[in-house]
């Protein structure tokens, strides 16, 4: 089996990363890395942003961070989103996700 690494992409400001989301889950909770991306089970349903807003709040605590610095930048209305994080390295990202 190939092993496939997360990928973390440094941007101007912080880091982007992608995301696959699973709405309805029974908690939140991060499954691991899907290809380059990390998956991510919510237990919001996918109506009216419900499940982005409480995407960016998980994310939020899991990385130690404020929600005022997590933003969807792409996929808002799709499994698969581009999240990025100001204030923080692509390593410390993955270190806070991962381990």
């Amino acid at each position: 089996m190939k092993k496939i690494k997360f990928h973390i992409t440094k941007a101007e400001r912080g880091a982007a990363f992608t995301v696959v989301v699973i709405p309805r889950a029974k908690r939140n909770e991060i499954v691991g890395r899907y290809g380059d991306a990390i998956k991510v089970k919510i237990a919001a349903p996918p109506e009216k942003g419900k499940a982005n807003k409480e995407l960016i709040s998980f994310l939020s605590e899991k990385l130690g961070v404020e929600k005022s610095r997590l933003e969807i930048v792409a996929g808002a209305t799709s499994r698969s989103k581009v999240v990025s994080v100001i204030g923080m390295s692509p390593q410390e990202v993955e270190e806070r996700l991962l381990s």
